[in-house]
């Protein structure tokens, strides 16, 4: 089977520009026997940005480009001359991309709007020329600063989508068939579990030429938490939603037994996500009469039930109706996540092992050890 293009997880390597040195010189010319110091200063290191751009969706492109180097700033020159600074880079990810340490797992930064930028790594200051340090007991300064070493750092790109509403359920739960048919999306649909093997975004839409995003992830199965079946690496992009839509088909033996082991895999990945708006679907019900409907009420979780079939039809406007109250409800417009540390349990362990295969003598500590004294 052809690899997906969906990355949602991914290791790079970064490394920021050095200072250039500043000059040591001394001003020449006709008739001027002592012209003193006018060494410029170096040039800045160039920085490494992120930026978020809402075009992209994945993080294909820096699967295949895992080296980001910004440039090297230049030295300084005579008549006080400023060395060029280094070129920025800038590391283009779609919106909802959060960056972690490579080695600690500690969280960096995020950005989440479209053109939103932030300093990943910041280029070294460069080094002040001999005429800064000038003095009347001191008229002719010999030497100079060294620019700042470069910063470089393995770094963990995590993509997690932005959606309103999140699908959660077991395999063959109809999700997919949900998302299908209320959205334009066209995911994988099959009648054996694990059919969906990717997150699928769709644009729902409703009255008045009004919409919401729905974002379906793959099954979920009892002891995810410990690595069962996908585990819980796509439960990432349920994270940011601001309802999520459990859907329990109507042949299940418990509907309540089911819902509470979905929560309790959801708690076991963040415990947050236990504090997020939840509404219960009940699916495949295009088999049941009005007379078992209202004998499975009884038995149903305290949240806002709908009772719906993909195939005909039946609930889905009614459904609509109830995620969009409750995306409109004040206390689900705001997602208060806090951000954590990469937890050990959710690290993709081909990409944490993935060596970078780029040595370079140039980046070396100790030859940097007497150049840091100078500052």
């Amino acid at each position: 089977m052809a690899e997906s293009n969906f990355v949602d997880y991914v290791k790079i390597l970064c490394r920021s520009g050095k200072g250039g040195a500043g000059a040591m010189h001394l001003y020449r010319a006709k008739y001027v026997p002592k012209g003193g110091p006018d060494g410029g200063d170096g040039g800045r290191g160039g920085n490494i940005y992120l930026r978020a751009n809402r075009n992209l969706w994945t993080l294909l492109h820096l699967k295949y480009s895992r080296h980001v180097f910004a440039g090297n700033g230049s030295p300084g020159g005579a008549n006080r001359s400023f060395g060029k600074d280094g070129e920025d880079k800038t590391i283009e990810v779609p919106c909802g991309t959060a960056v972690f340490d490579a080695d600690s797992g500690e969280f960096l930064c995020e950005v989440m709007q479209d053109g939103e930028e932030v300093v990943l790594l910041k280029g070294g200051r460069g080094g002040l020329g001999n005429w800064h340090f000038k003095s009347a007991t001191n008229q002719t300064p010999r030497y100079a600063q060294p620019g700042e070493p470069a910063v470089e750092r393995s770094v963990i790109l995590e993509l997690k989508l932005l959606a309103d509403v999140g699908l959660v359920g077991f395999p063959n739960a109809g999700k997919s068939t949900l998302l299908s048919t209320i959205s334009a999306a066209r995911p994988k649909i099959a009648d054996y579990p694990f059919t969906t093997l990717e997150p699928n975004l769709g644009i729902v839409s409703y009255r008045d030429n009004r919409s919401f995003v729905m974002a379906d992830i793959p099954g979920i199965i009892e002891g995810a938490s410990e690595g069962k079946g996908l585990g819980l690496r796509f439960l990432r992009h349920v994270e940011r939603n601001a309802v999520l839509l459990f859907m329990i088909p109507a042949d299940t033996d418990s509907i309540r037994k089911e819902y509470e082991i979905l929560l309790r895999e959801l708690t076991a990945f963040n415990p947050e996500l236990q504090d997020k708006q939840r509404v219960l679907a009940v699916t495949k019900c295009d088999m049941l009469d009005d007379e078992l409907i209202e004998a499975m009420k009884a038995d149903l979780p305290d949240v806002p039930v709908a009772f719906i079939s993909s195939v005909t039809g039946q609930g889905i406007s009614e459904l609509k109706d109830l995620l969009w109250r409750e995306l409109n409800d004040e206390k689900n417009r705001v997602m208060t996540m806090t951000h954590r540390n990469l937890d050990a349990r959710h690290r993709v362990e081909e990409e944490d092992n993935f060596d970078t295969g780029y040595v370079d003598e140039e980046i070396d500590a100790d030859d940097y050890a007497d150049e840091e004294e100078d500052w």
